[in-house]
């Protein structure tokens, strides 16, 4: 698993990351949240302008790691990331940047409990979604 440079070296403890994302959350109008976590993956739902959100964060196995405490490092390193990710989001809509839908898209859930990026990377959708040819990124001029 690749570890990102950004806090690499924190020593950020995993539930302060968490306690960290509730408040940040609720600053902003969230509510209903839920951490949950197994060996390879933990997760971040919360209810938000009538949408329920999930984060899916892909944990590292202590497998990875020959170091000692370098397993205990991606992980404080995974959760920060995540206040990050939150933060931006967050502040992106705020200021009007983007719409929540926007920001939060990929993670929105659905009624069958797939988000909206597990849903549109399933295979059949990806063809249906291909069916229309490539779009230009730049509009044609007028």
């Amino acid at each position: 698993m690749t570890i990102s440079t950004y806090a690499a070296r924190t020593d950020v403890p995993v539930d302060r990351s968490q306690s960290e994302i509730r408040s940040l959350l609720q600053r902003y109008g969230a509510d209903g949240f839920m951490f949950a976590e197994t060996h390879e993956q933990a997760q971040l739902a919360f209810k938000m302008k009538d949408r329920r959100i999930v984060f899916r964060l892909p944990l590292p196995t202590r497998d990875e790691f020959s170091k000692p405490g370098a397993w205990k490092q991606a992980m404080r390193t995974k959760w920060r990331s995540l206040l990050l990710c939150s933060k931006a989001k967050l502040e992106t809509v705020a200021t009007g940047i983007e719409s929540f839908d926007d920001a939060f898209m990929a993670h929105i859930m659905l009624p069958s409990g797939e988000t909206m990026s597990e849903w549109a990377g399933r295979e059949e959708n990806q063809r249906a979604l291909m069916a229309g040819g490539n779009v230009p990124l730049l509009p044609a001029p007028s």
